[in-house]
């Protein structure tokens, strides 16, 4: 298992509010499929928005990485509703 971490910024910039990481965690879920591998997702609230420790089954921290930034783009526009860019992995 390979761990990945991925920011969410806010925008406007600061902290996410109170119940967004359970949210972004079940979005990450609804969007997720096998071929992403997708074990856990831990979400942390910082300064900036939520981080985002993604567990995956890869064979490769490049593979896992790959996996994680093709989830993140299909659930893109969803996060964006929310107020969250996504920094690169």
């Amino acid at each position: 298992m390979r761990v990945i971490q991925a920011s969410l910024h806010r925008t406007p910039p600061g902290p996410a509010p109170q119940g967004t990481a359970p949210l972004i965690h079940d979005l990450l879920w609804a969007h997720a499929t096998l071929a992403d591998g997708l074990e856990h997702i831990r979400p942390r609230p910082t300064e900036q928005g939520l981080d985002l420790f993604l567990f995956v089954r890869a064979h490769s921290d490049a593979s896992a990485l790959q996996q994680m930034r093709t989830l993140l783009n299909r659930a893109d526009t969803p996060i964006a509703a929310h107020g969250f860019t996504v920094a690169a992995p």
